[in-house]
């Protein structure tokens, strides 16, 4: 079954311009993407110099497309306030009309942007506030807080989980699709699909799951789909060049 396909980019340097982003992803959609997704961060390592807010770049895509859907890969959960994130991913989810996907995960301080700012930048303790805030939002989303999201049973939210740990892989099988990071190869990620199906047949939970790859260079979809990747992302690493990206998104999913 072929992917879904997606552009995945950094709002960095080049592409921090929230209307220069919206227009992207009007021409990805255009070109026949299915997505557009964007990285979160709040500084990072140089040579970046230029960091770019996606959640308001987000609701510049909603307004620029139909059908694209969108949303960060990922958001840490542990510098985020759950309730603050509820009013937030409802209000994109509504002004989308149900495009979006919540993309969730520890985050790391290796670009400085957790501890110098005073966030939290233990694992066992980022670990702690996410599955704490997962609780809090879906809760908050499934009707403490009005409006409700369009999205039933929820806004979809996938788990990001760097190999080959698998207590990340775990958390994302109760949710609606894991973001792996640094799978080596497709035979890789088929174990982690089977690993998921294994436990979400255990625990009982249905319901569609994605499974959503991602590489900075140009690669063949059809291996890592028969693996079963729903969706194939095309990354530019954390110095995007316009020229590439737009070149990219003008040959279409196909290209």
């Amino acid at each position: 079954m072929s992917s879904r396909r997606a552009i995945f980019v950094a709002p960095f340097d080049e592409l921090a311009d929230p209307r220069l982003l919206a227009d992207l992803a009007a021409e990805a959609e255009a070109a026949g993407w299915d997505g557009f997704f964007l990285w979160d961060h709040i500084v990072y390592s140089a040579p970046t110099s230029a960091v770019l807010d996606p959640w308001v770049a987000m609701a510049a895509i909603a307004m620029t497309t139909n059908k694209l859907l969108t949303g960060p890969l990922v958001t840490p959960l542990s510098r985020r306030r759950p309730h603050k994130l509820a009013r937030e991913t409802v209000t994109l989810d509504l002004l989308s009309e149900g495009r979006l996907v919540l993309g969730v995960g520890l985050g790391s301080d290796n670009h400085g942007e957790l501890a110098p700012f005073g966030e939290v930048a233990e694992p066992r303790e980022q670990a702690t506030l996410l599955d704490d805030a997962l609780t809090k939002i879906q809760d908050y989303w499934g009707g403490t807080f009005l409006p409700r999201p369009v999205q039933r049973p929820r806004i979809p939210i996938w788990a990001a989980a760097r190999w080959p740990a698998r207590r990340p892989v775990r958390r994302a099988a109760r949710l609606d699709g894991l973001f792996p990071i640094g799978v080596p190869d497709p035979d890789g990620l088929a174990t982690l699909r089977e690993e998921i199906l294994q436990q979400r047949a255990e625990e009982r939970i249905d319901g569609p799951y994605d499974l959503a790859i991602t590489h900075d260079e140009p690669y063949d979809p059809a291996p890592w789909e028969a693996a079963g990747a729903t969706w194939t992302l095309r990354s530019f690493g954390s110095q995007p060049k316009l020229a590439d990206v737009r070149a990219v998104i003008a040959a279409g999913i196909d290209g």
